[in-house]
């Protein structure tokens, strides 16, 4: 996939989606159930890489594929053997680094790192695309789900397939992909001659707790929260344990204090976009010190 291949596909191009994994920091984990929902947008963690030292690998690898349009095949084929020589592959007893016990525990596998490589390329490219979109409201007021309906396709996403809502509406604030692990589903702008005949009533959102597992060492219960609608068959649909957010969102709020307090470290387009979007809150508008919303003025073209 070269960058001629993700612009058709994404209608996007990857700066966005590289700036988005670029700001993240490297963190370890032991359990997915430590990291959930928009924490994901300021980390990248793997499971089970605690004490391991492959973290960054594993990183530095994403932000090399989706920079350079990377096949999985080649993905795989350069970041298997770092792993291998590092020990981190295949079914180990390993020890857990928070108690110390040896724990039977899966590393790297051919499977995950699809997972790995899938999950992290399509939530930087949504990130990325969330940031055109917002900048394009004045002229794609409507938004629609697009859900990639075969086989593989999770029922729940099937139903949203074709839904448009108002770009504005709180339900792009939990039901934008990706809503699970290797989920495909993607959002496109709708102008208002398109979207405003098939433009939904803002629907009611509803919050689920769900059990994620007790840890089994500390005896920890872990909770998550799950954000979503009930449709009319009464099918509840959100995205699931640990994607309980529109990391697009969050990677726009981040990017505009980011810009204001260091305007050189973001792309100034992505920026302008992230500040302006902002600033149509009341609590950051205030947050906000007189230098600062003078640089505001200026990024925006409001000065005279």
């Amino acid at each position: 996939m070269n960058d001629v291949d993700i612009q058709a596909i994404f209608g996007m191009t990857p700066e966005n989606a590289i700036a988005y994994l670029k700001q993240k920091r490297v963190d370890v984990s032991w359990d997915w159930q430590d990291m959930l929902d928009d924490v994901h947008v300021s980390a990248f963690t793997i499971a089970k890489s605690a004490g391991m030292d492959v973290a960054n690998d594993i990183y530095q690898a994403v932000v090399k594929a989706t920079a350079s349009g990377q096949t999985f095949q080649d993905f795989e084929r350069e970041l298997r053997p770092v792993l291998e020589n590092k020990g981190w592959w295949g079914k180990q007893d390993v020890p857990n680094p928070d108690t110390g016990e040896i724990q039977a525990a899966t590393l790297g596998t051919p499977y995950r790192l699809k997972t790995i490589y899938l999950t992290n390329l399509q939530s930087a490219y949504m990130a990325g695309r969330y940031a055109e979109m917002v900048a394009a409201k004045d002229t794609h007021p409507y938004w629609q789900y697009v859900a990639i309906n075969d086989k593989r396709t999770r029922e729940t996403h099937r139903k949203l397939h074709g839904r448009v809502y108002s770009a504005d509406d709180a339900v792009w604030g939990s039901l934008y992909p990706p809503l699970d692990y290797r989920c495909r589903c993607r959002v496109r702008p709708l102008s208002r001659a398109r979207g405003e005949s098939q433009v939904l009533p803002s629907p009611k959102l509803e919050t689920i707790t769900v059990d994620i597992g007790e840890n089994k060492y500390t005896g920890e219960q872990r909770y998550a929260q799950r954000t979503g609608i009930r449709l009319a068959d009464d099918t509840f649909v959100a995205p699931n344990a640990g994607f309980n957010a529109n990391q697009g969102a969050t990677f726009l709020q981040r990017t505009a204090r980011n810009a204001i307090e260091k305007a050189q470290n973001a792309p100034p387009e992505l920026a302008r976009v992230a500040v302006k979007e902002m600033m149509t809150q009341e609590k950051f508008r205030n947050a906000l010190t007189m230098a600062q919303l003078a640089w505001v003025a200026e990024l925006l073209g409001l000065t005279a």
